[in-house]
């Protein structure tokens, strides 16, 4: 008999698909790593009863070449973010500091991406120049492309001009800039700066705005432009951040990491920062990772499981009663599965027939003391070795528990 060669498709049964409507019972169909109307004729099926399915988290706000850096020592909340960039300069000669930075910038940013993606983060919008390691056909997640982008207003050394790089960004492409990141008049008056150098429009994301006032917000509400909160960033760095209420109402916020240099570990944390320190609810929080991001950042195919979707996916055990908060609660160890367009990049052991009739070579790792599957070209010891909490594992881990799997042939 000849061997079956793997197949990329799979069906998804008798799990919850989480839905911006609702959730689904239906069969979740992935071809060719788009969500699919239908299974293909050879589709890998899976009965996952008893889970939930969300879109891929989409991040807002990453610096991803420093989420190994350690962060600033600091007893007291700084005025903005300049005073915190230039107080932290003295300290890239610490040791600590100095050591993460001797990694190769390529390898760096693999990282960072690596830190998103085992959190169920498939999408991220970078805020630094672009790098060839971000073309790699293999890198860990999907970056922002064609976004127009300055650094900041009160740093202009770092990063394109704001009136060239506003200018040459076409009204269709997100424009980004740190903005109002602090709590002091410098930040308070960097809108009406920004406003009135004629770069702001509904293509703006400004990022962090802890320095807004209640007119600033209206008028970026007006414009249509949005804002990325930071909230674990900005408590730590400032003791202060936005009242997202406002803008989440008016579609007009996303959410970011910032980095581990001054944020969350990941964007699970960062969800349950916002949680705590917003009256947002846990929908209302899904939403500003998922479907609202994606509007904001004109990704027509990311942010949902919608037929034509991606198919970047992040399964859960279904605790019963609110679907969001059963994510928002759990930590990134407790994730059964993080899929990549329509492939497993890493998931509990008990999948792993789907990762071998997808054609993904697995290899066993540890992540915070349970046992998963990551695919192997994730499994650069070198990158293992960055994040604290991964590590190889002996090939012989067991499932958690009996997932009932089955390939159809």
């Amino acid at each position: 008999m000849d061997t079956v060669p793997p197949s990329p498709s799979a069906c998804l049964q008798h799990a919850g698909i989480v839905l911006p409507d609702g959730v689904s019972r239906a069969p979740l169909s992935v071809r060719d790593g788009r969500v699919a109307s239908a299974p293909a004729s050879r589709a890998h099926r899976i009965d996952l009863r008893d889970h939930l399915i969300f879109p891929g988290l989409l991040n807002a706000h990453d610096h991803l070449q420093v989420n190994a850096v350690p962060p600033l020592p600091h007893d007291a909340p700084f005025a903005n973010s300049y005073a915190w960039i230039e107080a932290f300069q003295p300290h890239f000669h610490d040791a600590p500091v100095a050591s993460a930075l001797r990694h190769p910038k390529a390898l760096r940013l693999r990282h960072g991406a690596l830190k998103n993606l085992l959190a169920g983060t498939t999408f991220v919008v970078h805020h630094d120049p672009w790098h060839p390691a971000l073309d790699a056909e293999d890198f860990p997640v999907a970056v922002l492309r064609d976004a127009g982008w300055s650094y900041a207003l009160g740093w202009p050394a770092y990063g394109p001009p704001v009136p060239q790089s506003f200018a040459e960004t076409p009204p269709g492409q997100a424009w980004m800039i740190h903005l109002a990141e602090g709590t002091d008049e410098a930040a308070r008056s960097e809108l009406a700066t920004l406003d009135a150098m004629g770069c702001l429009a509904s293509n703006c994301v400004l990022v962090h705005g802890v320095g807004l006032r209640d007119a600033d917000i209206q008028r970026i509400i007006d414009v249509g432009a949005a804002v990325v909160w930071c909230p674990s960033s900005n408590l730590a760095l400032l003791g202060a951040t936005l009242d997202p209420q406002p803008l989440q109402e008016a579609g007009c916020l996303m959410l970011g990491t910032d980095s581990r240099l001054s944020g969350a570990r990941d964007l699970l944390e960062e969800m349950r920062v916002a949680l705590a320190h917003s009256t947002l609810t846990t929908r209302q929080l899904l939403a500003l990772v998922t479907t609202d991001a994606a509007r904001i950042l004109r990704l027509e195919k990311r942010g949902s499981l919608l037929p034509g979707a991606s198919a970047d996916m992040v399964i859960v055990r279904d605790g019963g009663g609110d679907e969001a908060r059963c994510l928002l609660a759990i930590e990134r160890s407790e994730i059964r599965a993080v899929v990549r367009d329509g492939l497993p990049r890493i998931a509990d052991p008990d999948f792993a027939e789907w990762f071998e009739a997808a054609g993904v070579e697995a290899v066993p790792v540890m992540l915070d003391g349970r046992p998963k599957l990551l695919a192997r070209n994730l499994a650069d010891p070198a990158l293992l070795a960055m994040e604290q909490g991964l590590e190889p594992a002996s090939s012989d881990a067991r499932p958690a528990y009996d997932l009932r799997m089955e390939a159809q042939r």
